[in-house]
């Protein structure tokens, strides 16, 4: 599944409002750090493992400071429309899905 463009317009109805939790990444295009992470989120998301979002910070700021974001990558899971966990930085894909088998 391709991690879905998450926007003020659809937070709602795809994050706090979903049935299943969702890995949201906060990133930018200028992002050293997040081009590094986006393809790992990406094959988390291809693989199923847990539902993606993504959300450009440039694009959504009051979303990026309603949920605390000051540095990115940030990484939350989202359950029951609350935050479960939260990541910052950079993380290799094993320590990644540790990190989202974890919390689901």
């Amino acid at each position: 599944m391709e991690p879905i463009v998450i926007t003020s317009e659809n937070f709602e109805n795809e994050v706090l409002k979903s049935q299943e939790p969702i890995l949201i990444d906060f990133w930018a295009s200028w992002c050293g750090p997040c081009k590094m992470l986006s393809p790992l989120v990406d094959k988390i998301a291809e693989e199923g493992v847990i539902k993606v979002g993504k959300i450009n910070v440039d694009d959504e700021m009051e979303l990026a400071g309603e949920y605390g974001v000051a540095s990115i990558p940030t990484l939350l899971i989202f359950k029951n429309g609350e935050v479960a966990a939260q990541s910052i930085g950079f993380k290799p894909m094993p320590a990644l899905k540790a990190w989202v088998a974890s919390v689901k």
